[in-house]
């Protein structure tokens, strides 16, 4: 495995393996990682030939409130977890090298997608993932890249950049790790106490509760939505948002029928945490 630091010499790593005629598989992490980032590592060894991981806490998709700094890092160990997994290069690179003086490009995506949900209280966070993503897919060539379904939002944000710029790269969404409780794993998790951890398990107990009504034949949305609500009563708990909208485009629904998404936020004490579960519903 070989760590690379310089965007134009992992450019140049990349040209070669394309002049070799091999494919590239992508996997961007923010680093820290835990088995859900390893699992679009094996999913990318399975469909590509050679497979590239990035490790970079993006700036710029944090807030001046949110926890860039104390984002948690552990780069020994995430190079360690790479190279066990087979990982062929780690593209490592510093802010400057991302960011040098002077920059001032942002790649957009518009509508519904960057309207609701995690953009309406993160005002800019996915102009700052489609910046980066688009460097990434730029500076490593990927034929494929590998994102995880519990960051659904920015998965199909991902998506539609790519469709809308012609960009030749297929986005493959992985499915969420979960622990054996049911915790989704994040690297955020490390901020939980063992009481916060506890409590944050009525998040995807109430993902559930929605899915079970949906299950049973229920199809308001309003409905569901307020069942997974009720399912977040809890002190330690504050929700951000509670969502039943279209798996694909994240349009409002009256009635939930086809790809749905049930995505819920919250906070559990100043950690704030994501979850969904995306289900085809037929009429």
């Amino acid at each position: 495995m070989e760590v690379v630091e310089s965007a134009g010499q992992m450019q140049e790593i990349a040209r070669d393996i394309k002049r070799r005629g091999l494919s590239i598989g992508l996997a961007p992490t923010m680093g820290y990682l835990h088995q859900g980032h390893l699992s679009l590592v094996q999913r990318a060894r399975s469909e590509c030939d050679q497979v590239v991981m990035s490790i970079f806490v993006n700036p710029l998709q944090f807030g001046p409130q949110e926890d860039f700094t104390a984002y948690p890092r552990d780069p020994e160990r995430d190079l360690a977890l790479a190279r066990e997994e087979g990982v062929d290069f780690v593209f490592a690179p510093t802010g400057a090298t991302m960011y040098p003086e002077g920059f001032s490009t942002h790649v957009e995506v518009g509508g519904v997608l960057t309207e609701k949900m995690c953009a309406r209280l993160r005002p800019g966070h996915f102009r700052g993932v489609t910046t980066v993503v688009m460097k990434l897919f730029q500076i490593a060539r990927p034929d494929r890249a590998y994102f995880g379904q519990k960051d659904a939002q920015q998965a199909l944000v991902i998506r539609k950049m790519a469709t809308d710029l012609n960009l030749p790269v297929e986005i493959v969404t992985c499915p969420i790790v979960r622990e054996a409780d049911g915790l989704a794993l994040s690297s955020r998790n490390a901020y939980l106490s063992p009481s916060e951890r506890e409590a944050a398990l009525a998040l995807p107990r109430s993902l559930d509760a929605g899915r079970e009504l949906i299950l049973q034949g229920e199809r308001r949305a309003e409905r569901v939505q307020s069942a997974i609500l009720e399912a977040l009563t809890n002190p330690a708990i504050r929700v951000d948002y509670v969502d039943a909208c279209d798996g694909q485009t994240l349009a409002d629904m009256a009635e939930i029928q086809g790809p749905v998404l049930l995505a819920a936020a919250v906070w559990v004490g100043s950690t704030r945490l994501i979850d969904n579960i995306y289900l085809e519903v037929r009429p």
